[in-house]
């Protein structure tokens, strides 16, 4: 359907027809003499068809549909310069249908991206030379079966795990906006870039993909835009088997433009509705008619061709039907190059240049917010920036960790103004609150205060986009609720992104609320996540250093594992010094001498511990108290620190955490004690929850006497 229209309804519903002026470039279409376009498009299929054939491995089907669709955009629209690919103004691009990655490398090869080193400056070498390609999906290939971030210069966010790439987006537009706000003069538009990213119907039948929408329309962010794969069909098959909704009319209830190509091979159909989504007032949806497989004779509407390679007859025979060599293989035809080079490289480089030469001016005319940039840039903290952290008064009483939190983190604020975020609707509970700071709204967007509402799961994924664009975000929640935003917090985890989750309401101490809202298993499943720290501080000054360790990292998301309770603020003069839990673990009380037992609390239990000591102490055994905030950053530690901490020859050891026992005997052995919770919680006052439960100075004191008695007296 050659200048088929595009159809843009509006939130009421009505219908603007756009059509070509003239008749239209048709990407793929069989021809003795293809156009230059259609010969490079055909070379993005090849190369997916072929790279999965060898891997055997892989989807070729959505790349080979989607090649005109992201041919256009990056060659007509994209303001994007291949040989500077972090330049900070760049568009971004996110390939949310992950599974297609063989698009993305493809895409990659063609417009000579060139890779970047630890600093990100340019190596001269390609991001994806064609042997890498030729490797898709073999070990140490910078082709992985999805896109990851960090492994693939280009690849702007890790994606695979459906509609975690458009939540991720939304947090990328979110930066621009706020980049802007904060750091654009008269004159100077140091940021105004935009964010596309390719969808399929996977991506729009998770919620996480409905959570960003909705919010993405609250926020009228009309630097995004998502290009919808709208192809019918999943892994099982059709989507009919499951999905029967009119995702456009979603999308206006919502509050988005949403715009229909009906032919993914109108290239400039395909670009007019680009051009019109970069014109409005909202982000825009445009939903893209596209075959799986176009062009293969056989396989147009499998499973197979979405899941699984062609095979080496059917490949042959798709090829042929592109009038291409069916012997090829990964074939890059003379010219291919060149076109993308003329097109998004040449666009690409005017435009960075422009860039460089108006920064260059900005930082003399605004040195402190050029310098400001330079470093959220290079992942820098500014000088100082943990100067003001607050320190608490020794206090019996003591304060929860959550107040405490509060506190620390509007002194790291003030000092570092590319710190922002907020909570799923619970910012009075976590106390995530920054003093004196505007919210992020529409039409406001130089706000540092960010209201996620109740959606946890696409709060950290805009949290991972934050943090892409470098900007330093923070989430806040209670800890249960981490399992709705797990996938996000492990997609984090696994781009080692610094971002920082408030996760308060730790353990069963939050009391009356009962067991829906009692975290048991989630310390111990955040904890299992690779790059992942954990810090649960024992009290505020804890609290202190556990901040200090958070926002000092670069490379790790960290979570923040925090009271409802109150917590005694120890007497430092008497115990070791706070600023210890930066190792991870630390002696924290020591009866002298060689230990007959070691108690291991962390949090709310380890002043649990020091009574436990005390009594212990008083009856003759020689106790020692060790705070444990972090297992991550204490395993790091070197042999001699942890065995300074926790003697091998220390058999006696009793750990206590108001969370799973499961995990802790990595650190009290196979024969230790531990004091946790092997049942879900339950609803009553704290104290009787903990009486309950076990967690009471007298069992401590029980378990340590039998440790020690167990092990030979210890003596």
């Amino acid at each position: 359907m050659r200048g088929s229209a595009v159809r843009p309804p509006s939130r009421e519903n009505t219908v603007t027809t756009l059509s070509t002026p003239q008749p239209a470039i048709r990407a793929g279409t069989p021809s003795d003499v293809p156009s230059i376009d259609a010969l490079a498009i055909n070379t993005i299929r090849t190369l997916s068809m072929d790279a999965v054939q060898a891997a055997d491995s892989g989807h070729p089907g959505t790349p080979m549909s989607l090649a005109p669709v992201a041919y256009a955009l990056w060659q007509h629209i994209l303001n994007y310069d291949p040989r500077a690919p972090l330049w900070p103004n760049r568009d971004r691009f996110v390939l949310s249908n992950g599974h297609a990655s063989m698009l993305i490398y493809s895409i990659l090869h063609l417009a000579s991206v060139q890779a970047v080193d630890e600093k990100g400056a340019p190596t001269g070498d390609l991001a994806v030379p064609l042997d890498d390609i030729k490797a898709f999906r073999q070990l140490n290939s910078r082709c992985p079966g999805h896109p990851e971030y960090r492994h693939t210069t280009g690849i702007e966010t890790t994606t695979g795990p459906l509609g975690q790439g458009l939540a991720t987006s939304v947090g990328m537009a979110i930066a621009e906006r706020w980049l802007a706000s904060h750091y654009n003069r008269p004159g100077y538009e140091i940021f105004n870039h935009r964010t596309w990213a390719i969808c399929g119907d996977g991506c729009m039948m998770e919620g996480i993909s409905s959570e960003a929408a909705s919010l993405a329309a609250h926020l009228r962010l009309s630097n995004l835009c998502w290009i919808y794969d709208n192809n019918h069909i999943t892994i099982e098959g059709s989507t009919s088997l499951a999905f029967s909704e009119d995702v456009a009319t979603r999308f206006i209830g919502y509050g988005w433009n949403v715009m229909r190509v009906s032919d993914a091979n109108d290239i400039d159909l395909l670009v007019k509705a680009y051009t019109e989504a970069a014109k409005n007032d909202r982000p825009t949806l445009i939903v893209v008619d596209s075959h799986i497989g176009w062009g293969s004779p056989k396989k147009q509407d499998t499973a197979a061709a979405h899941g699984e390679p062609l095979g080496e007859e059917e490949i042959k025979a798709t090829k042929r039907y592109y009038g291409w060599p069916e012997d090829a293989k990964f074939l890059v035809p003379d010219g291919v190059r060149e076109r993308f080079d003329e097109l998004v490289g040449a666009r690409g480089a005017k435009g960075s240049a422009a860039w460089n030469e108006m920064f260059a001016r900005y930082r003399t005319a605004y040195p402190t917010l050029a310098a400001e940039i330079d470093a959220m840039l290079a992942d820098e903290m500014p000088e100082g920036w943990d100067s003001a952290l607050p320190t608490f008064p020794t206090d019996p009483k003591g304060v929860a960790t959550r107040a405490a939190g509060g506190k620390i983190l509007n002194a790291i604020a003030k000092k570092v103004p590319w710190v922002l975020g907020g909570s799923a609707d619970l910012a009075p509970s976590t106390k995530t609150l920054l003093d004196g700071e505007t919210s992020f709204e529409a039409g406001s967007y130089g706000g540092r205060n960010m209201h996620f509402g109740i959606r946890e799961h696409a709060m950290c994924a805009i949290a991972n986009g934050l943090a892409l664009s470098k900007v330093r975000p923070f989430t806040a929640g209670f800890m249960i609720f981490s399992d709705y935003a797990r996938g996000s917090i492990r997609l984090g985890a696994l781009m080692e992104l610094p971002v920082v989750h408030v996760l308060t309401h730790d353990s069963i101490g939050l009391g009356e609320d009962g067991p829906t809202h009692q975290p048991i298993e989630q310390l111990l499943a955040l904890r299992a996540i690779p790059h992942m720290h954990v810090l649960r501080p024992m009290d505020a000054n804890e609290a202190v250093e556990c901040y200090r360790m958070a926002f000092g990292q670069t490379r790790h998301p960290c979570v923040m594992a925090l009271s409802r309770q109150n917590l005694p603020t120890v007497d430092r003069s008497t115990y070791a010094p706070a600023a210890n839990a930066r190792r991870g673990a630390y002696v924290l009380a020591d009866a002298g001498g060689d230990p007959q037992v070691i108690l291991i609390g962390t949090g709310s239990e380890v002043s649990l511990c020091l009574d436990a000591h005390q009594a212990l102490v008083a009856k003759g055994i020689r106790s020692r108290v060790v705070s444990m905030p972090c297992w991550s950053i204490f395993d790091a530690q070197d042999d001699a620190y942890r065995a300074s901490v926790l003697p091998p020859h220390v058999r006696a050891r009793v750990a206590v955490e108001q969370a799973g026992a499961i995990g802790w005997e990595r650190y009290v052995g196979l024969d230790g004690a531990v004091i946790g919770m092997r049942s879900f919680g339950a609803s009553a006052p704290i104290k009787v929850l903990q009486k309950h439960f076990g967690f009471t100075v007298d069992a401590v004191v029980a378990a340590a006497e039998a440790q020690v008695h167990a092990n030979g007296g210890g003596a």
